[in-house]
C-alpha cells in the first residue's frame, strides 16, 4: 500500500482524473476545509472572549449552547438540502447552501458585543441558521465530489476530504495563538474574535465562485433515475436499514469528537493545566497530527476494507483512548501532555477517515445526498448533548473518569456499527 505522503509530498491520487473530476474533488476537500472552519469557530476563537461576550458565569455551559446550535441545524439542513440535491442536482444545492454559511458566518463576526445576553442569543440563532446551511452543504458537496471518483481512489479521496477537519480545526487554534500574543486581552474581547469569522465568511464566498465557475454534477447522477421522495426512502423504503445502521457507526464518531476536543479543551482549561495560548499551541499540534493520520485511515480502508477498517479502530479505540485521557490529566510538564493530547487525537478522530466513502458507497445514486446527509446528520444529535447527560455522570464518577467511559461507549458504538453492516469496497490485489 502507498502511502498519501510521498517524499513529504501529498500524493492526491487526482493527476490522471478528468478535469471535471479533479474540479469537484477540490472542491468537495476545500469545501469540507471551509466548513469545518466555521463549525470550530465558537470552541476556540469565541472561548478567549466568552466572558466579556456574554458573562463570566457559565461560561461552559455557554460554549457548549453554541457549539450544540450549530450541530443541532445540521440534521434539518440535510433534511432539507439532501432531497433537494437528489433531485435537482448537488451543484446547485452545493452553491445555495455556500451562500448561506458564508452570510451566516460573516453576521456573527458583525454582532456587537455590548448587548449582554442579547449577545449570546443572537450567536445562537446565527449558529443554528448556519448549521442548517452548513449541513446542507456537505450533503451535496461531498457527494458530489464521491461520484466524480473511481472505486479505487474513493477511501484516500474521502481520507483528504475529512482530514479537513483537524486541518481546520489546527488553522484556527494557530490564528488565535497568533492573535492572543500580539493583542491583549481587551482588543482581543472588542474586535480580535472577529476576525476568525470574517476570514471564515471570505472562504465561504472563494468557494461560492469556485462551484459557480468550475464544478458540475457527474455523469452518474445525471443518467440516474431520481426518486420522487427520497427522505420515504431512506427512512421507511428499502435504505432504512443501512440509515440505522450507518446512525449508530456515526454516533460513536460523533461521541469520539466531543469528548476528544470540545470536553477535552474545556477541561484543560477549567482546570488550570494549561493557559489560553498554551492551549490553543496544544490544540494546533495535537490535531495537525491527526490529519494526516485521518488521510492515512482513508487510503487504508481501501486495502482492508471499510468495514474491517471501523471494526478495527473501534476496538483498539475502546480499550486506548480512555486511558490517554485519564493519563493527560496526571501530567505537569507541558511536553508530555502535549504528547498525550497528540496521541488521543491520533487514536480517535482519523476514525472519519473513509467515512465519506462508506456512506456514499451505502446509499444508491437516487437517494445518496439525503442518505448521506441525514445519516450523517442526525447521529449528531444525541452526543451533542453531552452538556446535559455528562455532568450528572461527572457527579457521579468524576470528571475525567466519565468521559473515559464515554470514550469507551465510543468505540463499541464504532465497533457495533460496522459490525452489522455490509463491506462496501476493499481493493483486491
Amino acid at each position: 500500500m502507498r502511502s498519501p505522503l510521498r517524499n513529504g509530498v501529498i500524493v492526491t491520487g487526482l493527476e490522471s482524473m478528468p478535469l471535471n473530476a479533479k474540479r469537484a474533488v477540490r472542491g468537495g476537500i476545500l469545501g469540507n476545509y471551509v466548513d469545518q472552519f466555521d463549525i470550530f469557530l465558537p470552541i476556540i476563537a469565541l472561548a478567549p472572549a466568552a466572558a466579556y461576550l456574554y458573562g463570566a458565569e457559565n461560561m461552559a455551559r455557554n460554549a457548549g449552547l453554541i457549539f450544540i446550535a450549530t450541530l443541532i441545524g445540521r440534521p434539518l439542513g440535510a433534511g432539507i438540502f439532501g432531497p433537494i440535491a437528489d433531485r435537482i442536482g448537488r451543484t446547485t444545492t452545493t452553491k445555495i447552501t455556500i451562500l448561506g454559511v458564508a452570510i451566516t458566518t460573516l453576521l456573527i463576526g458583525l454582532v456587537p458585543g455590548s448587548l449582554g445576553s442579547r449577545t449570546l442569543f443572537l450567536i445562537l440563532a446565527l449558529r443554528f441558521l448556519g448549521g442548517i446551511f452548513i449541513g446542507g452543504e456537505y450533503t451535496s458537496a461531498v457527494p458530489l465530489a464521491m461520484e466524480w471518483t473511481l472505486p479505487r481512489r474513493r477511501g484516500l479521496v474521502s481520507g483528504l476530504i475529512m482530514w479537513m477537519s483537524p486541518w481546520a480545526n489546527a488553522s484556527i487554534a494557530a490564528l488565535v495563538f497568533i492573535l492572543l500574543g500580539v493583542l491583549n486581552p481587551e482588543q482581543y474581547n472588542q474586535w480580535g474574535w472577529r476576525i476568525p469569522f470574517i476570514l471564515g465568511a471570505a472562504m465561504a464566498f472563494a468557494m461560492l465562485i469556485y462551484y459557480r465557475t468550475y464544478v458540475s454534477d457527474s455523469p452518474l447522477w445525471k443518467e440516474s433515475t431520481k426518486a420522487s421522495n427520497p427522505l420515504k426512502d431512506i427512512f421507511l423504503g428499502t435504505d432504512r436499514r443501512a440509515l440505522w445502521q450507518v446512525f449508530i457507526l456515526m454516533s460513536g464518531l460523533w461521541l469520539f469528537t466531543y469528548m476528544a476536543i470540545a470536553v477535552l479543551t474545556g477541561q484543560l482549561k477549567t482546570s488550570g493545566h494549561l493557559n489560553d495560548r498554551d492551549l490553543s499551541f496544544t490544540m494546533m499540534c495535537a490535531t495537525a497530527a491527526s490529519a494526516i493520520a485521518m488521510a492515512t485511515c482513508g487510503h487504508l480502508s481501501t486495502f482492508i476494507g471499510r468495514r474491517t477498517f471501523f471494526i478495527a479502530f473501534g476496538a483498539l479505540s475502546a480499550i486506548g483512548a480512555p486511558i490517554v485521557y485519564l493519563a493527560i490529566f496526571q501530567q505537569s510538564g507541558l511536553t508530555s501532555l502535549v504528547l498525550l493530547v497528540l496521541l488521543l487525537q491520533i487514536i480517535t478522530v482519523p476514525v472519519y477517515g473513509p467515512i465519506a466513502a462508506y456512506l456514499t458507497e451505502r446509499f444508491p445514486t437516487a437517494v445518496r445526498s439525503s442518505g448521506y446527509g441525514v445519516a450523517y446528520s442526525i447521529s449528531i444529535i444525541l452526543p451533542a448533548l453531552y452538556p446535559y447527560y455528562l455532568p450528572p455522570l461527572q457527579r457521579t464518577l468524576g470528571n475525567q473518569l466519565a468521559v473515559a467511559l464515554l470514550l469507551v461507549v465510543a468505540g463499541v458504538l464504532v465497533t457495533t456499527g460496522a459490525i452489522i453492516g455490509p463491506e462496501t469496497y476493499k481493493k483486491r490485489e
